[in-house]
């Protein structure tokens, strides 16, 4: 963890930056899988191969029958989420913490109708100023697209004081692809400067040290 420009804006990933759905998402992969005659994916793999939308893998997997296998993964993540949703430890209390004056959104590759039924269903929509799922910007991450979307109407420009929080490589290229200053969450090994090629300002490994990291830049 280490110290970054004091943030006019934070842009969080959603999935299991915020909530831990590596289950819900394991589960209803699998499902869409066997109906698609597929063999499943053990946990392990889903948390190392999902980061893109489902408009830019679920083609590359699927085929000519993307869109079915789509609708079906749908279908079934739709089924239980709002049931199983799971809030990371830690996450509300750092959430709580940020400063009034920043300006605080969410931008994830899940849908956006379904992004926007889970805020709320956690009671966190005070916490956020704007929320971004798929396909409400014309390309999805790691596009610059849905970060620079969240960000329209809040009269704050893309740049170093505008943070983006991500666990993936998707989340660091939309940040990068935006200029803005990427922070990765998450126990990951890195070079302590970038990830898989692609370059952070500071690792938070888990909420606690989030909230520590946002806490000393807003003190500045």
């Amino acid at each position: 963890m280490t110290m970054t420009t004091m943030p006019r804006a934070i842009l969080f990933d959603w999935d299991n930056t915020l909530v831990d759905t590596w289950p819900l998402i394991h589960k209803a992969l699998n499902m869409t899988l066997r109906h698609m005659e597929h063999p499943e994916w053990s946990l392990a793999r889903v948390r190392a191969e999902v980061a893109h939308s489902m408009r830019d893998s679920f083609p590359a997997m699927f085929g000519e029958r993307w869109q079915e296998a789509a609708t079906h993964y749908q279908n079934s993540y739709r089924a239980i989420h709002l049931q199983e949703l799971m809030a990371l430890p830690g996450a509300e209390a750092m959430l709580a913490a940020i400063p009034e004056d920043v300006f605080v959104g969410v931008v994830s590759n899940k849908q956006g109708v379904t992004l926007r039924k889970e805020i709320p269903q956690l009671g966190w929509s005070e916490h956020f100023d704007v929320a971004i799922g798929s396909t409400d910007a014309p390309r999805d991450k790691p596009y610059a697209d849905p970060a620079l979307l969240a960000l329209q109407d809040s009269g704050i420009e893309a740049g170093p004081d505008v943070w983006f929080i991500g666990d993936t490589i998707a989340d660091l290229g939309c940040a990068k692809n935006a200029g803005m200053s990427a922070i990765l969450y998450g126990d990951h090994q890195t070079d302590g400067s970038s990830y898989d090629g692609y370059p952070f300002v500071a690792q938070a490994k888990d909420q606690a040290e989030l909230q520590a990291l946002i806490a000393k830049a807003c003190s500045v």
